[in-house]
């Protein structure tokens, strides 16, 4: 099943998320590579694809899991969660309509 991964970021998050990264985008290409992956990416902070230093709010990530505890595994086992990037992760089962 699908389930959504929507991570909120703590105040001023820039600097420690871009510290993390590498780590977290290991794990996103292990998702990717064994097929599992939806879609991922960050929510900026402004109204830009790229919004520099204004940095960014959280994260979604859509992804395929065997249950919700192993998406919340998943989630909580993150390098944003384990480094505190992170204030808050919801981890929500996700029906995908489109595209088919």
């Amino acid at each position: 099943m699908l389930y959504a991964i929507i991570s909120e970021d703590v105040e001023n998050s820039l600097t420690l998320r871009m510290s993390v990264r590498p780590a977290h985008l290991a794990r996103l290409q292990d998702l990717q590579d064994a097929g599992k992956l939806v879609l991922a990416g960050p929510f900026p902070a402004i109204d830009s694809a790229h919004p520099g230093d204004a940095g960014f709010t959280g994260s979604l990530i859509v992804a395929e899991f065997s249950e919700l505890s192993a998406a919340e595994h998943w989630a909580n086992t993150d390098p944003y969660f384990l480094a505190g990037v992170f204030a808050r992760v919801t981890v929500k089962p996700f029906k995908q309509i489109f595209p088919q």
